[in-house]
């Protein structure tokens, strides 16, 4: 079996796949790419599954070089790509000759980047994902400079697309919110004005949360909750009021009230926004 050598790892670059699905009961979050629609790009170029498992980048990218020939494609936050420093495209299949080194540089827009080799990164699975999941500290631990990353047989030919589109990372990140399950938690005024006001991407978001920076949610009544169970998209409202997008890493209980979700479907222009970015909430109405 062939295999990556990682040559520089880049600031926080992990294997992720589409993540473990049906553990919640478990305490056990879902991980998986934060941007699935750009792993699922990033593979469909080499030729794998859908969900084969791969390397998501943040800002830095990452350098690996190949102890045999390999197929990657890069995609996910816009980035420069080299094989053994020469100019090779982004968003496309590139071949990388052995002990060659694919480099994806740092994002020119965007956060998040997806490495996709055919054969897929054949760490050995847990609770069935290969993802790494940094709440729970399952599965493989984030890459480090030396690490050795097996690669799978390469799947069987079958034609493969010379580009796959993909939005560009947002300048203006709108989600939509569908109120509930604690929305009368809060003043039904601070609630409306939520779809108003103009919050920002906090620095401090990460795999497990977007936070937010902007006004605070006024609560209606005071005391807490026992802990309920959590999913993801959840908007939870903590006591500085400012609301937290639960994304991949999110825990699966918490106590603080949530007044909405947010669509699975808009949480991949979450993981490609910047910390500054402009954010605003749509509120959804009915079922």
């Amino acid at each position: 079996m062939t295999g990556l050598l990682v040559v520089r790892p880049g600031p926080l670059t992990t294997v992720q796949d589409l993540g473990r699905r049906g553990v919640a009961h478990l305490g056990v979050p879902r991980a998986g790419a934060l941007d699935a629609p750009a792993l699922r790009a990033a593979n469909r170029l080499v030729g794998n599954e859908p969900g084969t498992a791969a390397l998501e980048t943040t800002l830095g990218g990452v350098a690996l070089r190949a102890e045999g020939p390999v197929l990657v494609a890069v995609t996910g936050a816009p980035c420069e790509v080299r094989v053994d420093g020469r100019a090779a495209a982004w968003g496309a299949p590139v071949a990388v000759p052995a002990g060659a080194v694919v480099e994806a540089g740092p994002a020119t827009h965007g956060v998040r980047g997806y490495l996709a080799v055919a054969g897929g990164i054949a760490v050995p699975p847990v609770l069935g994902s290969r993802s790494a999941d940094l709440l729970s500290g399952l599965g493989p631990a984030p890459l480090a400079a030396g690490d050795r990353l097996p690669v799978g047989p390469r799947p069987p030919y079958r034609a493969r697309p010379g580009l796959v589109p993909l939005p560009a990372p947002p300048a203006e990140l709108v989600l939509r919110l569908r109120l509930g399950p604690r929305a009368d938690w809060f003043e039904p005024q601070s609630v409306a004005w939520l779809a108003r006001e103009h919050y920002r991407v906090a620095p401090a978001s990460n795999r497990i949360a977007l936070r937010t920076d902007g006004p605070s949610v006024t609560r209606a009544r005071g005391g807490e909750l026992p802990s309920e169970g959590m999913v993801l998209g959840a908007v939870q409202i903590p006591p500085d009021g400012r609301p937290v997008v639960f994304l991949a890493d999110h825990p699966t209980t918490g106590g603080y009230p949530v007044v909405g979700v947010v669509p699975e479907a808009d949480l991949a222009a979450a993981a490609q926004a910047r910390p500054g970015t402009p954010l605003r909430f749509v509120l959804l109405r009915g079922r």
